[in-house]
């Protein structure tokens, strides 16, 4: 990352040097709160909306944004605005691949030289990594590699959860893998952010015990 983007005022505090978030919440109505406002913004402050929702969520999501004041129709011509599916971008042919994810979200960063905004605001709806059934832990794995590519951009991600979808493991583990978080509404440092090289060694130990086989460094 250059360090020289302004800090993006987001749920009662502000996103800085650090930029990839994970958003705890109990129903959609108190997501959509909370993410509005900083979806406003940077349409206000002339940044890319990328955000990744379920195909049944899409038509939901459009509304939600219409009603908040932001002409859908407009900003989807000009570019400014980029709505993809879960299965577009994560799971294209039913498979979840992370290595294919870290090329895409590489792709999708700002500061590539191929877009003509100077940052993306990325909104994720995480609730497909269960409702997909086998994917959740190497959904966390990748979680903690992808950290990789947002210290080199300035992009804001925000990854959101839904928590009662999740079990107390995994939201831990999620934890985890995100340096900032939101709960209750609030933004923070999240002081149980463990850096992608430490994490990834042990995650991958638990997961070697449980199937048996040896942990891939």
């Amino acid at each position: 990352m250059n360090k020289i983007a302004l800090p993006i005022p987001f749920a009662g505090s502000q996103i800085d040097q650090t930029r990839h978030v994970c958003a705890f919440f109990n129903s959609p109505d108190e997501e959509y709160r909370v993410l509005l406002p900083f979806i406003k913004d940077g349409f206000q402050c002339g940044h890319k909306a990328i955000h990744i929702v379920s195909q049944d969520q899409r038509q939901d999501h459009l509304q939600r944004l219409t009603v908040a004041g932001i002409d859908t129709a407009v900003t989807e011509q000009s570019g400014q605005l980029e709505i993809r599916t879960d299965t577009e971008i994560y799971l294209p042919g039913g498979r979840f691949d992370a290595d294919r994810m870290i090329s895409a979200f590489e792709q999708l960063a700002s500061g590539n030289g191929t877009d003509r905004f100077p940052l993306s605001r990325i909104c994720c709806r995480m609730d497909w990594v269960v409702e997909s059934g086998s994917h959740l832990d190497d959904v966390i794995e990748f979680e903690s590699r992808v950290n990789e590519v947002w210290r080199r951009h300035e992009d804001a991600v925000i990854c959101t959860y839904h928590l009662g979808k999740f079990g107390g493991d995994a939201i831990l583990d999620i934890l985890r893998t995100h340096p900032m978080v939101v709960i209750g509404g609030v933004l923070q440092q999240n002081p149980f952010f463990v850096p992608p090289e430490e994490f990834l060694r042990e995650f991958r130990e638990r997961r070697s015990r449980r199937s048996g086989s040896p942990a891939v460094a």
